[in-house]
């Protein structure tokens, strides 16, 4: 009895060994993986920029930040900002233009600001180029009382006076896509239909849309379709967790593998862009996160 006792003893001390071996194991294991998914490499089907203004921290700081996850953009970076770019070695997918004497409530919609939007725009489109990036955002501006046709003869009037000028230099111009429901009260360019319809009416291939998921979903759902249905009239993408425009993950109402796959499927060869707010103390690590949730 007393060697049965024994061996008894024995057996569970070492399954009790094995257990937390295997515990340990696990969790070691599972830290590891925490350390080095910043250095898990991308799979390359998606292009991946990052909004700078998001992240309230340094630019150059966000750019060592965005080669370490695999990014190889900021978007919204000024002109005076791209020497931090060069020198990290990253590219700008979409060049910020927002002026004291315009943005995005007084835009191309407004004949009065079409003088000095041609000056600016042509200053920013020569930079643009020197700098060898290719898009230019732009924004239509409040309606201010205007209707919808109206708005997009007005856009087409001012756009033309520059849009030939961003043809020779191989610069995009690139309206954006925002709703006027919950951040942009008033913003013309907020549904996906008007902004296409000021693309055909201007014609030319050096003026898109910036199709924004999350500014779309609260404007007008069916975001798939939409993309699908309408992918040859827009040269990037911008996400945002809906509600709220904090994270993509399980928190909000998208689901953005899905959606990837539907702008991947489309021939895209552009970039996405995270724009969404950090909620989590940790807003690179969020950022790292939606890089790999969008990265199918």
């Amino acid at each position: 009895m007393p060697q049965k006792n024994s061996r008894r003893d024995m057996i569970k001390k070492v399954a009790t060994m094995a257990v937390a071996s295997t515990a340990i194991s696990g969790l070691a294991n599972r830290v590891s993986a925490h350390e080095n998914v910043m250095e898990d490499k991308l799979k390359g089907k998606i292009n991946h920029s990052v909004c700078a203004w998001c992240y309230q921290i340094p630019l150059d700081d966000l750019c060592k930040a965005a080669k370490k996850i695999g990014i190889t953009s900021i978007d919204l970076v000024n002109p005076k900002d791209f020497d931090i770019l060069k020198k990290n070695d990253l590219t700008c997918a979409m060049v910020a233009s927002n002026g004291k004497d315009w943005g995005i409530t007084r835009g191309f919609n407004n004949p009065e600001y079409h003088d000095k939007l041609e000056a600016y725009f042509k200053e920013y489109i020569d930079a643009t180029a020197k700098a060898g990036f290719k898009n230019l955002i732009c924004f239509s501006g409040n309606r201010n009382g205007l209707d919808a046709q109206q708005g997009i003869e007005n856009c087409a009037k001012g756009l033309r006076r520059i849009l030939g000028y961003a043809e020779k230099k191989n610069v995009t111009l690139v309206m954006e896509l925002l709703n006027s429901k919950v951040d942009h009260h008033d913003y013309q360019c907020d549904h996906t239909n008007w902004g296409v319809d000021l693309c055909k009416s201007l014609g030319s291939e050096n003026f898109k849309l910036l199709y924004d998921i999350y500014h779309m979903q609260i404007m007008e759902g069916d975001v798939i379709r939409t993309i699908r249905d309408n992918h040859q009239y827009i040269a990037h993408y911008h996400t945002g967790g809906v509600p709220g425009r904090h994270e993509i993950d399980d928190s909000q109402e998208l689901f953005y593998p899905a959606i990837m796959r539907a702008i991947y499927d489309t021939g895209f060869k552009g970039y996405v862009a995270q724009e969404f707010v950090p909620a989590q103390p940790d807003p690179l690590a969020s950022l790292n996160k939606a890089v790999h949730i969008c990265d199918i």
